[in-house]
């Protein structure tokens, strides 16, 4: 069962966020903060998806058939496939290094293997803010869900595992990145799905939001089935970090409820180091192992169902 945790107060700029011990005294930035990069490994800005290069016509290529092919009536079926947990049964640490084996073709800024990017980002995190080991620990499971390109967990196409995420069952905002490509899905011209509100309603709460399938929703998902003692507010940056149109541009804000805006403060914590510590910069993986082994004994069970 998941616990609760005391909710952070945000300052007026996301991409400098710093909680001081004024503000809440569990959550303590160290003095030897991360400091994020104004540039990508790539030595361009970060999430710029119009530079005309090779590594840009293939995200772009990503998003036209991710936005063509992600339905609601797609997500259901993926949903009512993958909640059988019946693929392989295994521990973080071994999902984690299969992780080496994973590109993801809708990232502008990094084409390394997965575990590089979990590893630079939990141990980005754990610089500025060493008590709170729950969110080393989600950092570091975040994107455990891209397995599901590998063929024993299904060896689904990128654009049903990567990439940001968005609501379907009601339209599509401007903001989500290719928007354009959105006009050849089906769903598109659907009168029940193409309002502001689709099938939902004011405040109807992010849990009630039927989002695209990818690796987001089934590591959630693997998570919560499993048994784990994480915070919600660790499960709500599983769920929710890819969701960009929300937590950059503030779309779909209208479906949320209270608690999905207090877990939203979080996960705009999180959201700069997930961003801005990609880079060719390696992590001695021997070194931090035995301590993310440790937060996985304490927040999840030895096997978990995938």
């Amino acid at each position: 069962m998941a616990i609760f945790i005391e909710q952070p107060e945000l300052v007026s700029q996301v991409e400098d966020q710093r909680l001081s011990s004024e503000t809440n005294e569990e959550v303590v930035a160290s003095s030897d903060t991360f400091i994020a990069p104004k540039i990508n490994s790539y030595g361009k800005s970060f999430r710029d998806y119009n530079v005309e290069n090779e590594r840009q016509r293939s995200v772009e290529e990503f998003y036209r058939l991710n936005h063509i092919n992600q339905t609601y009536d797609f997500v259901k079926r993926m949903r009512e496939e993958y909640k059988k947990l019946n693929r392989v049964e295994m521990s973080i640490w071994e999902c984690c290094e299969l992780l080496n084996e994973v590109v993801d073709d809708s990232d502008p800024d990094l084409d390394e293997p997965q575990i590089e990017h979990l590893l630079q980002t939990a141990e980005a995190i754990r610089k500025d803010y060493p008590n709170e080991d729950w969110l080393h620990l989600t950092a570091l499971i975040h994107d455990l869900g891209k397995v599901l390109l590998l063929p024993s967990f299904g060896g689904l196409p990128q654009w049903a595992v990567v990439g940001d995420t968005q609501p379907l069952g009601c339209a599509f905002d401007e903001y989500i990145v290719h928007h354009k490509y959105f006009k050849e899905n089906p769903d598109y011209n659907n009168p029940s799905y193409n309002t502001k509100y689709g099938i939902y309603s004011q405040g109807c709460g992010l849990e009630n939001v039927v989002m695209s399938w990818g690796h987001d929703e089934y590591m959630y998902l693997v998570a919560k089935e499993n048994g784990t003692t994480l915070p919600q507010a660790g499960l709500f940056i599983v769920r929710y970090h890819s969701f960009y149109p929300l937590h950059k541009a503030g779309a779909y804000e209208h479906l949320m409820n209270k608690e999905d805006q207090e877990n939203l403060k979080w996960l705009k914590i999180f959201n700069k180091y997930d961003l801005y510590s990609k880079s060719k910069v390696r992590v001695d993986v021997e070194k931090v192992k035995p301590y993310y082994l440790s937060l996985i004994d304490k927040y999840f069970p030895t096997k978990l169902r995938w």
